[in-house]
Order: C-alpha cells, then sequence, then structure tokens
C-alpha cells in the first residue's frame, strides 16, 4: 500500500494553529506518510511535527467555509487547526484519520525513521538477559539460563532466556508450562542480594474445577525456599474473581499442594476498568468550568489514585515480604503480564538502588516490561480521546510510571533520573520514531527484526545530552530500602502529565533552573572550602606555629 492513496490533500496554505499557553501560527500544513507538519514563515515560530500514530481522535466543526480540525492526541495534548475551504478541510480530516489508524505494525514510523544523531551505543544490546545474568552469577549459583524457550515454543510471550532453579531441567519447565497460563512457568524475576530471598513471576495455574495439580510446579517454586521458610504467593485478584476462573480452566494454588506458602490475595483492577478510570480523569483535568468542589468530586470519581494507591500498596507488600520478614515471593494475577508486571518492578524499585538509576531503570523497564511480555501495541493502541469501542488498550505501564512518580516525589534525592525521564517513556510507549516499544512481546519483536530494522530508545536516551537532560540534580547515591507512604495524602496528581497541556510550565521551569543555579553554587562554595582547608592544612605542616592547641 501506498501512503499516497491515503493523502486526498497534501497541502494546504494559510492554515492556523491553536495550542495551549503559545501564540496562535499561521502557515503551510503538509501531510506526510507518518507526520502532520505545520510551518510557518514567522520569526521565532518552531514547526510543529506530529507522529500520526501519536493522534488519538479528531473532531471537525465548520464556521461558513472555514473548518476547524481539533486533534486529540494520546500524550494528552488538543491542538486546533483552522482550515480555509470546507473541501481541503474534510480531506485533510478524512487523511489524518486514515493515516493514524493503519493497523500493519510494518508500516509505521520507527521501520521509516533514520537517526540524525550519531549511535554511539546500540540499545538493542545494552540490556541481554545474558549481562543481567552475570552479574546475579556474582552473587549466587543456585540459578541458570534456561534456553527452553528458544524459539517461542513453549511460551510466546517469554523471552528466548529465562532465569530458573538449577536443579529444575527443561522437560520439567515443559510440563510445568502446560500448567500455567499461556505458559507463563514460574520465573526469576528479582534476587535480593541482601538475604538471597527471590520475587518471581508466573501466569496463573491452571487448576481448574478438577483441582488438577502439577508436582513439578510445586517442585519448582519450593526449591527457592531456605529450610524451615515460608514463602509468599502474592495474587493480584480479589478472592472471588481467583474461585470464579477455576470455571475457566484457571485458578489458583491450593494450600494442600503448597503447603509452605502463604497465599494473600490483593485487587488490582484491569483492562476496561483501567481504560475507563484514565478516560474519566483526562476529561475532569480538562474541564475548566467547574467549581473545586465538582472538581475534586469528578477526580475522585476516576478512581485513577485508588488504582495507584493498591499498586503500591501490593508492591510495598512484596518488598516487605523479601526484606522484612525474610520470605520468598511469587506473584500473578491471571496472565502475568499486567498488575504481576507492575508489583514485581515497583518492588524492585523499592528494593534495590540500582532500579533507581538512569541506566538501572532502563534495565527494569527491559527485563520486566519489555522481554516479560508486556503487550504495549495492544495496551497503548488508545489513550484516552480514542472514540472507538476499547478492546485491549488499558493504561497499565502509564500507571506504573505514575507510582514511581509518586516514589520520586517522596524521595527525591534516591532517584537519578527526574520526572522528565518519565514523561519520555510514557509518550514513546503511545508513538515513536524509536522501535522499542512495538509488538506485543519479544516473539513478535523477533519477527518483525526490529533490531535490526528500527532504532532503539535507548540508543537516543544514552547520549552525554540527552541523560544530562534526563539527570535529576538533587541525587545522592542512597543503598537503603525506601518505603513509600500509601496514605492518601501522600498521593498526589501527576500534574507533569495530566495538566502538562492545561496550565503554563513558566513558573515551574524558572523553579527548576533556580533550584539547578543553587545546586551548582553549593558545589563551587563546597570546592572552595575544602580548598581552603587543604591550603590551612599545608600551612599547618609547614608552620608548626600555626597548628591548633
Amino acid at each position: 500500500m501506498e501512503f499516497a492513496e491515503l493523502i486526498k490533500t497534501p497541502r494546504v496554505d494559510g492554515v492556523v494553529l491553536h495550542r495551549p499557553f503559545m501564540p496562535t501560527v499561521e502557515g503551510t500544513l503538509c501531510l506526510t506518510g507518518h507526520h502532520l507538519i505545520l510551518s510557518s514563515r514567522q520569526d521565532n515560530t518552531e514547526e510543529l511535527w506530529l507522529l500520526h500514530s501519536n493522534i488519538d481522535s479528531i473532531e471537525k466543526r465548520f464556521v461558513g467555509s472555514l473548518g476547524s480540525i481539533i486533534v486529540k492526541c494520546k500524550d494528552l495534548r488538543v491542538i486546533q487547526l483552522d482550515i480555509p475551504g470546507m473541501e481541503e478541510c474534510l480531506n485533510i480530516a478524512s487523511s489524518i484519520e486514515a493515516l493514524s489508524t493503519l493497523d500493519l505494525v510494518s508500516l509505521m514510523y520507527p521501520f521509516f525513521y533514520r537517526p540524525m544523531f550519531e549511535v554511539i551505543e546500540d540499545g538493542w544490546n545494552s540490556f541481554l538477559p545474558e549481562n543481567a545474568f552475570k552479574d546475579l552469577e556474582s552473587m549466587t549459583d543456585e540459578w541458570r539460563l534456561s534456553e527452553v524457550n528458544k524459539d517461542f515454543s513453549v511460551c510466546p510471550s517469554y523471552p528466548p532466556l529465562v532465569a530458573v532453579p538449577k536443579d529444575t531441567d527443561d522437560d520439567s519447565l515443559r510440563k510445568i508450562a502446560n500448567f500455567r497460563h499461556s505458559g507463563r512457568f514460574p520465573v526469576l524475576s528479582y534476587y535480593h542480594r541482601k538475604n538471597g530471598m527471590v520475587i518471581m513471576r508466573a501466569g496463573q495455574p491452571l487448576t481448574g474445577t478438577n483441582g488438577r495439580r502439577c508436582k513439578e510446579d510445586e517442585k519448582l517454586i519450593n526449591a527457592t525456599l531456605r529450610l524451615g521458610k515460608r514463602g509468599y504467593i502474592i495474587d493480584t485478584r480479589t478472592i472471588n474473581v481467583a474461585q470464579q476462573a477455576k470455571a475457566r480452566g484457571g485458578g489458583f494454588e491450593s494450600e494442600a499442594n503448597y503447603p509452605q506458602w502463604r497465599r494473600i490475595h490483593k485487587s488490582i483492577e484491569r483492562y476496561s476498568v483501567l481504560q475507563e478510570s484514565l478516560i474519566k480523569l483526562v476529561e475532569a483535568c480538562n474541564d475548566q468550568s467547574h467549581s473545586m468542589d465538582r472538581w475534586l468530586s469528578k477526580l475522585e470519581a476516576s478512581s485513577w489514585q485508588s488504582h495507584v494507591k493498591e499498586i503500591l500498596t501490593t508492591a510495598c507488600l512484596a518488598a516487605q515480604c523479601i526484606d522484612r520478614e525474610g520470605a520468598s515471593v511469587l506473584v500473578h494475577g491471571t496472565e502475568g503480564t499486567d498488575s504481576t508486571l507492575q508489583v514485581t518492578s515497583l518492588a524492585q524499585i523499592i528494593l534495590d538502588p540500582a532500579c533507581r538509576t538512569i541506566r538501572g531503570f532502563q534495565g527494569l523497564v527491559e527485563r520486566e516490561w519489555l522481554q516479560a511480555g508486556h503487550p504495549f501495541q495492544q495496551r497503548c493502541a488508545q489513550s484516552a480521546y480514542s472514540n472507538s469501542k476499547p478492546r485491549q488498550e488499558a493504561p497499565v505501564f502509564l500507571l506504573f510510571l505514575d507510582c514511581v512518580w509518586q516514589i520520586l516525589r517522596q524521595f527525591p534525592c534516591s532517584f537519578e533520573f527526574n520526572e522528565s525521564f518519565l514523561v519520555l517513556l510514557f509518550e514513546h510507549a503511545y508513538a515513536s520514531q524509536f522501535g522499542t516499544f512495538l509488538g506485543n512481546n519479544a516473539a513478535e519483536r523477533a519477527k518483525l527484526s526490529l533490531p535490526e530494522k528500527t532504532v532503539s530508545l535507548w540508543s537516543w536516551v544514552n547520549r552525554p545530552q540527552e541523560l544530562e537532560r534526563l539527570t535529576n540534580p538533587l541525587y545522592e547515591s542512597n543503598s537503603l530500602v525506601i518505603w513509600p507512604s500509601v496514605a492518601p495524602q501522600s498521593l498526589l496528581l501527576w500534574e507533569g502529565v495530566f495538566l502538562r497541556w492545561n496550565r503554563s510550565s513558566k513558573c515551574l521551569d524558572e523553579a527548576y533552573d533556580e533550584m539547578v543555579h543553587i545546586i551548582e553554587y553549593n558545589k563551587e562554595l563546597q570546592n572552595k572550602v575544602n580548598s581552603l582547608r587543604r591550603q590551612l592544612a599545608q600551612l599547618e605542616t609547614e608552620d608548626p606555629l600555626l597548628q591548633s592547641p
């Protein structure tokens, strides 16, 4: 298919662009296969380059012969284009609709994008499982890397290499895969250096109504327990939902078959409930007409903060089992690709200071989201403005980023990265020139040959000039476990995402610049103090009379 077939009017002059908190711009609108571009001859005006894949929905309005298109984006931005001529407006609108809803992944922009920067480090090779395993090997010899899934036949949503207990052979893994939802047998998620406890993740066991069991599964998860110790299974569904799953062939681990494990049910919502919550939240944030009481009640009605609280509470529980109880943990919900990953990755943020560095956090996203099979293509196909009925869309990853932001805000000196890094990941998960978030799992990415045909987001992020922009100036390495508060007064609305386009960031930008200036000045003074101390010490050694009594 040629993109030209979808573009009815490639160019219109005299188009006026309206953006929040920016002056209106008149210029020429051009449509290409992947971008909506508005350029102007006015001085000091930036060109607008908007990826079609970032467009969630559009609305058309007409006054006489003047048409307006309201473009609503997946990054929650809303812009307006005033287009002279009804026919041109209709043509532009239908072209945008066609170009922004292409289903074929291979037609997406990452396959056509050629970087304008020098690729110093190939991000596709930055976080390979075998490299992460070398770190584990330096701490313990109780685990091995299995190639049982090298052709993705055992579990389509797992990577080719997974860490499993050393004594569990590949034949056992195949049997366990038949006993777990979508073949997602228990694999290592995190090893706690301090006490050797682990977090594992999996899909639900397929016990069904007959109470089916799998001896190999029981043996595998028991292999992670220390002598005389119990473990915890954190099921991210309510007991009722887990019971209902039995009737559909799913289920949970019975205490009779897993006597050394205590099962805890925590309720984390999924799919349409989360998507509906995001839509209501964005609607509330965009509504400028309400009184304070009405606005707060709409905010509460969205239940977004409740979801944040549920996820953080469960992650804290997992971290507590590991660090304070000295017990290993297995986490699963139904599939093990959504709420499970929220819990395992946030628990690592709490427990492991390495995950709070820029590179460590990239590794966490790679390991616990991309390689662990979170279906980004499905979940991020629509954002808050889409008019089509949600299918499998849900802001699971955005909720995770919101939870990280909550912890970052409570521990502003413990993270090497700043809020901009989290916002950047949100934007690229929904629409990007990079191939990192394309596909739903490692098998799909291999089939699409993404490492050969597209550029990794990490290649761009890890350039010195970009790292400088994403670094937190307050960062001081903290080797301790950090325990976030989940009290209602401790959890705030993430304004940097949800109010970003609703108010000017001028004051915040000025405050940030002032903070950076103070930090730099403080370093300068500290260096002077150190220099004077050295000079004083030197003088004291040279002249004994100057030595203090």
